[in-house]
């Protein structure tokens, strides 16, 4: 027989014996929708802890479905179809002489899908915690003043730019480095990885590290569930901070992170509100070292009144023992007073210093300046215009100057 009348042969063997639709569970491991409106699709079945395929099919949802279908499903799961997801799809077993074997996608079944990524999320939690480091990075001491911060995000996300004018609109410096990764789609697993990795290379250099994307469909959220990403985030040397946007859903990753907060604008407002508490505490500490020497002060005074009425009832020889009991109580109280004034200023010495090495002030008196165009603060290239006019700030002082050509 030739080569056509053989395909013919198992074309009519495999739709006679598979004429009706059948259920039939996959991975997608491609997907690609054309410019006429077709879906098509690589399916597989991986066996095995190796990942590696043991069968593989090539599958089609035609234009007129393919809306519907993709619809239904996006709208049941949250989540697009995409490569990764396991579906069960109803599907009509295909022969062609020219393209071999195929399946033709008619319908799915959400449930399937949502209950297959339950479970991998249920799995990444028992390995976390099977590995001992669940609560790693909770255990991390905040420190006290968080001014210092890396932020893993896109520097196009709308969250980031939130995340931004929630501090800048604050009375406090922060000095924030982005560290700009994926945070959604296919590459986010390894881009957000590889982002945690570069601040782990210079970890001295921050107090925090924060993680933050606005809000999407759970498809999006589905890198948050991964392992690998979530073991990176559980054992991070630096406190790590999450704002990833999803009001509904808690990621793995916000449950091993140090603290988590619904949205990027709710992080800023966080380290906000941590500033407020250490201004109000260095406030305090001021109020009770003057109150401290007051009650202090006040209690001697007390004493050596009534000592020195004492002296007006006593013989001589008395008088002389008590003022010179007097005498060397007087020196012992300017000896505590002084004591503990000193104390008290080495405390608020301390506290100054440390608000100060953080202040603008400071920052420009290293040499650094602030350059202002029509009032704003230039922060890339991109803003500046050859020839326009621009203000410097120094430490002591500003100075107009010209932008030279690029």
């Amino acid at each position: 027989m030739t080569l056509r009348e053989l395909q013919r042969r198992v074309k009519s063997v495999l739709e006679g014996q598979f004429a009706l639709p059948l259920w039939v569970s996959a991975e997608i491991a491609d997907l690609k929708v054309n410019y006429s409106g077709h879906c098509y699709l690589e399916l597989v079945e991986k066996g095995g802890d190796n990942g590696v395929p043991t069968a593989q099919a090539r599958a089609v949802i035609w234009r007129s479905q393919y809306s519907r279908i993709s619809g239904y499903f996006e709208a049941e799961t949250g989540q697009r179809l995409a490569p990764g997801l396991k579906i069960l799809a109803k599907v009509l077993v295909s022969y062609h002489e020219l393209y071999g074997f195929s399946l033709q996608i008619t319908d799915l079944d959400p449930s399937f899908t949502l209950g297959d990524l339950e479970r991998q999320r249920q799995q990444t939690i028992a390995q976390l915690q099977q590995d001992g480091v669940w609560e790693m990075n909770r255990e991390v001491p905040l420190p006290p003043v968080i001014q210092r911060i890396a932020v893993v995000s896109s520097a196009q996300a709308a969250g980031y730019q939130d995340f931004r004018k929630e501090l800048e609109k604050s009375p406090y410096r922060f000095e924030v480095e982005l560290f700009d990764a994926f945070m959604q789609g296919e590459a986010a697993e390894e881009s957000i990885i590889e982002a945690l990795c570069r601040v782990a290379d210079r970890l001295e250099e921050f107090d925090v590290v924060v993680m933050i994307r606005g809000g999407g469909s759970r498809s999006d959220l589905n890198c948050f569930n991964a392992y690998r990403l979530c073991s990176h985030v559980a054992q991070f040397p630096l406190p790590v901070v999450t704002g990833i946007g999803h009001d509904k859903d808690t990621s793995v990753a916000d449950m091993v992170a140090h603290t988590s907060l619904k949205t990027p604008t709710a992080v800023a407002g966080w380290l906000v509100e941590r500033m407020a508490g250490i201004e109000g505490w260095l406030d305090n500490a001021a109020l009770q070292l003057h109150d401290g020497v007051l009650r202090l002060t006040r209690a001697q005074q007390l004493r050596l009144e009534e000592m020195a009425g004492d002296l007006r009832h006593l013989p001589a020889g008395l008088i002389r023992q008590r003022r010179l009991e007097l005498e060397s109580r007087s020196e012992a109280f300017r000896q505590a007073v002084g004591a503990f004034l000193r104390q008290e200023q080495q405390r608020m010495t301390t506290a100054a210093e440390l608000v100060e090495s953080r202040s603008p002030r400071h920052i420009l008196r290293m040499g650094f300046a602030v350059v202002r165009s029509r009032g704003e603060a230039i922060r890339s290239v991109g803003q500046v215009t050859a020839g326009e006019r621009l203000e410097v700030e120094v430490a002591d002082g500003r100075f107009p100057v010209e932008a030279a050509g690029k």
